[in-house]
C-alpha cells in the first residue's frame, strides 16, 4: 500500500488538531527567546487545559518571541492524529507520553524534508531530478507513518543526507540558469554583516549565520537559504523572489517591511507591522 505525499497544507500546523506537543516536548532555556526555562517533557506554564497556548496573543511582549518563530511543518497534528490515534499524552501512561515527546522531533525532521522536497517539485528547471524527487517524497511520507517504535528506531541523520543530495542537484540546477552565479558561501559567518542592497542573486547561502545581518534592499532572487540562520536579520526592501526553501521560521525571525518582496510560499509576519 503506498502512502499519499503530503501536500502543502499538511505541511502547515494545525494546532487545532495537536495536543501542543511543541509546548511540552521540547525545552528552552530563559533567554532573549523564553522568559523562563523548561525542561523537556514539561508543560509550559502558559499551557492551558485544552492544549492551547493561554498568552498566544502576547507571545512577543511577554517574553516568548521564540515560540513565534517554531514552525512543526505539521508534524504535531501527524504525531497527534496518526502516529498515536488520538490518543494525548495527559490520558495515557507516563511511558506513552514519554513515547510521544521522543517521537515527535522525529517527525518533525521528516515534515521538514517534505517541505523542501515539495518546492523542489515546483522548480521548472529542476525537472531533470522530479523523478528521484518524487521517489523521495514518497519515501520519506512512508517513514512519517511508521509506528512509534520503528520511528525511534529511525536514522534521521542518513535519510537526511540521502534527501540532501537530491536539494543541492535541484539548487544547482536552478542558480545556474539565474544568469549569474556568485561565490559559494555555504555555512559562512556572515553576522553582522553589512550587505545593503548587495547583489547575491544566484548565491549558494545554505547554513549561513546571517544573525543581524543588513540586507536592506538586498536582491536574494535565486538564492538557496536551506537552513540559513536569519534571526534579527533586516529584510528592509529585501528581494526574495525565488529564493530557494525558504521556510516560514526563517521569515519569522528576520526583521522586515511592506516592500519586502518574498516568495509566495511564506506569508509576511505580522510583527513586521512595527518595523514599516
Amino acid at each position: 500500500m503506498h502512502a499519499t505525499p503530503a501536500g502543502p497544507s499538511d505541511l502547515r500546523a494545525d494546532c487545532s488538531r495537536c495536543f501542543a506537543l511543541c509546548c511540552v516536548a521540547l525545552p528552552f532555556a530563559r533567554s532573549a527567546d523564553f522568559a523562563i526555562d523548561k525542561d523537556a517533557g514539561t508543560a509550559c506554564r502558559n499551557l492551558r487545559d485544552d492544549f492551547r497556548c493561554g498568552v498566544h496573543t502576547q507571545l512577543r511582549q511577554r517574553g516568548f518571541s521564540g515560540c513565534t518563530v517554531y514552525d512543526c511543518f505539521g508534524a504535531g497534528q501527524k504525531v497527534s492524529q496518526v502516529t498515536f490515534g488520538g490518543q494525548d499524552w495527559r490520558s495515557g501512561r507516563p511511558e506513552h507520553a514519554r513515547r510521544m515527546f521522543d517521537v515527535f522531533p522525529v517527525v518533525r525532521q521528516l515534515h521538514e524534508l517534505l517541505w523542501y522536497v515539495t518546492e523542489a517539485l515546483t522548480l521548472p528547471a529542476a525537472r531533470p531530478v522530479h523523478a528521484d524527487l518524487r521517489r523521495m517524497l514518497e519515501k520519506t511520507e512512508r517513514l512519517t507513518r511508521q509506528t512509534p517504535e520503528e520511528l525511534g528506531r529511525l536514522d534521521v541523520a542518513a535519510h537526511r543526507q540521502e534527501v540532501n543530495v537530491l536539494l543541492l542537484r535541484a539548487s544547482d540546477l536552478v542558480r545556474s540558469g539565474a544568469g549569474r552565479r556568485t561565490k559559494d558561501r555555504r555555512g559562512a559567518d556572515l553576522i553582522g554583516a553589512r550587505l545593503r542592497g548587495a547583489d547575491l542573486r544566484g548565491a549558494s547561502l545554505r547554513g549561513a549565520y546571517l544573525i543581524a545581518a543588513d540586507l536592506t534592499g538586498a536582491d536574494l532572487r535565486d538564492v538557496d537559504l536551506i537552513g540559513a540562520d536569519l534571526r534579527d536579520a533586516d529584510l528592509t526592501d529585501a528581494d526574495l523572489t525565488g529564493a530557494l526553501f525558504v521556510t516560514q521560521p526563517q521569515i519569522n525571525a528576520a526583521r522586515g517591511s511592506a516592500g519586502t518582496r518574498l516568495p509566495a510560499s511564506v506569508a509576511r509576519p505580522g510583527h513586521w507591522t512595527a518595523h514599516l
